[in-house]
C-alpha cells in the first residue's frame, strides 16, 4: 500500500538493536544504515520501513493515535515477533497477542508493541482459519 514509512528516534543504537531483531521475522532484509542521513532502512518486496533521527534537530515524538502495522505470514511469526520484540527493548501495549475479529468477520491474529522510542507497531496475520 505504501512505498515507505518512517518513524523517528533519538537513539539509533537502541532502535537498531530492536528492529534488527524483529524485522527479519517479517521478511525484511538486513538493516541498511545510511550514514549521511543517519537513518536505518529495512527493505522488503513490499516497501521500505525506516527509522531516522529527526531532520529538524528537535527531539523525536510519537504520533498520538498512530500505529504502523506489518503483515506476517503465520501466527507463529506474530508470536516470535512479539517475544523477540519484548526481549530486545520493546514494550507490551494493548491486549496480549491473539485473535481479533475485524471488518466483515475477518479473523486476524495480531500483537502490538511499542518500540524503544515509543512508536506503536503491530504484526498481523490475516485470514486465520477457525480451529
Amino acid at each position: 500500500m505504501f512505498s515507505h514509512v518512517f518513524v523517528g528516534t533519538d537513539d539509533l543504537n537502541k532502535s537498531r538493536y530492536f528492529y534488527d531483531t524483529v524485522m527479519p521475522i517479517l521478511g525484511y532484509g538486513k538493516c541498511e544504515y545510511d550514514t549521511t542521513k543517519k537513518r536505518l532502512l529495512y527493505i522488503s518486496i513490499d516497501g521500505v520501513f525506516g527509522v531516522t533521527l529527526p531532520i529538524d534537530g528537535k527531539p523525536a515524538s510519537v504520533g498520538n493515535g498512530m500505529t504502523i502495522g506489518f503483515k506476517a505470514q503465520k501466527t507463529e511469526d506474530v508470536d516470535e515477533w512479539y517475544s523477540k520484540g519484548i526481549s530486545s527493548g520493546g514494550q507490551d501495549c494493548e491486549d496480549p497477542p491473539g485473535i481479533r475479529i475485524g471488518a466483515k468477520g475477518m479473523r486476524m491474529y495480531l500483537a502490538y508493541l511499542r518500540d524503544p522510542s515509543g512508536n506503536k507497531i503491530c504484526a498481523t496475520c490475516f485470514n486465520v482459519p477457525q480451529k
